[in-house]
């Protein structure tokens, strides 16, 4: 009888441990896993203004298609202030924009070549 119980128990607990290893991923699980998985395109952009007091830069850019935004000029915050010290005005860069606490927000820039 205790050879019963004991291949019961171990059965239930291969059960428990395949139904926790399968359980779906939480809501930030399944972001986190998105976003490192598909990282926001870059865009081709020219810098018109750098704001280093204000961490900000104006960029002259083409369609934004992670944004769902067209073509144009406007202002971006920087994730990190230094990215700026390296721009000036005229300069051609690729960068990536993405919303961040829902501000649009460079979050890499780059030389273009």
């Amino acid at each position: 009888m205790k050879l019963t119980h004991i291949l019961a128990i171990a059965s239930l607990a291969t059960a428990f441990g395949a139904t926790a290893q399968t359980a779906p991923a939480s809501a930030a699980d399944r972001a986190a896993q998105q976003s490192a998985s598909t990282a926001a395109p870059q865009s081709d952009g020219e810098v018109r203004k750098v704001d280093l007091a204000q961490g900000k830069v104006t960029l002259r850019h083409g369609p934004l298609e992670n944004l769902g935004m067209p073509a144009m000029t406007m202002v971006f915050k920087v994730a990190d202030p230094k990215m700026l010290d390296s721009l000036k005005d005229g300069d051609k860069v690729k960068f990536t924009a993405e919303k961040v606490n829902g501000a649009f927000t460079v979050t890499a820039i780059q030389p273009a070549k």
